[in-house]
Order: structure tokens, then sequence, then C-alpha cells
């Protein structure tokens, strides 16, 4: 992951929570998902890749609406 191991993403982890404290880790966790979630969504589509569609359904859907 990242080329990352345990003990550097322990580290990181130490870290953010001397930074940040207890408290907030919860609210930049949140955050953080949500902003991964929207770029993701931005790029054409939640599971593109999962699904294996690409941008088909955004091409086929651009062609439907497209006056004849």
């Amino acid at each position: 992951m990242f080329g990352l191991g345990l003990y550097e993403l322990l580290f990181i982890l130490v870290i953010a929570l001397i930074v940040f404290g207890p408290g907030k880790l919860p609210q930049i966790g949140s955050g953080l998902g949500k902003a991964i979630h929207d770029f993701r969504k931005g790029m054409g589509g939640e599971g593109s890749k999962r699904n294996g569609e690409g941008g088909k359904s955004m091409a086929k859907k651009d062609s439907e609406e497209l006056p004849r």
C-alpha cells in the first residue's frame, strides 16, 4: 500500500494524534472520506473500475439527450 509498512503507518497515526488530538481524528477521517467520494464521483461515477463500465453509462446517457 503506497510503499508504506506497518511501522510507517503507526508513526503517521501517532503524529496525527499529537497534532490534531483524539477528538478531531474522526472528523478529519470523515472529511477525507467525503473528499475521496466526491472526487471519484466527479471523475466519472462511483465504482467505475469495479463494474467495468468506465464511461459507457455516461456516453449512453449523453447520446440519449441529444436532439435528432
